[in-house]
């Protein structure tokens, strides 16, 4: 079994997540975004993100709008819609219990 492909596997599966979160907080910037993730070792290639972010924007999770970038091309900023906000309260109350669940379990001894 490979260890480095467990880890991306479960940084995968918390990704999503993580990236709602980061929109949550306000409007943001898809590097803003990346450099969040990379710093946290949530994501390790850029190519993960975008297609993450148009598949968030077509389930109706979250929005964007282009605003004018006074060093260049104008500048793609996400936001959370209303229903990307209630997906996200679901999913923290998933991720609560999970980490809850996960405790129960790693922190029993063999006694």
């Amino acid at each position: 079994m490979n260890l480095e492909n467990t880890q991306v596997q479960m940084r995968k599966g918390i990704l999503e997540y993580c990236i709602l979160h980061i929109i949550s907080r306000g409007e943001v910037y898809a590097s803003d975004m990346l450099d969040e993730l990379t710093a946290a070792k949530m994501i390790v290639v850029e190519g993960t993100l975008y297609p993450l972010l148009t598949r968030l924007k077509n389930a109706g999770l979250l929005e964007y709008k282009w605003i004018e970038s006074k060093s260049g091309p104008p500048r793609k900023y996400y936001k959370l819609t209303d229903k990307g906000s209630k997906f996200l309260e679901k999913l923290a109350e998933t991720w609560d219990e999970l980490v809850h669940s996960t405790q129960m379990i790693t922190t029993k001894s063999n006694a």
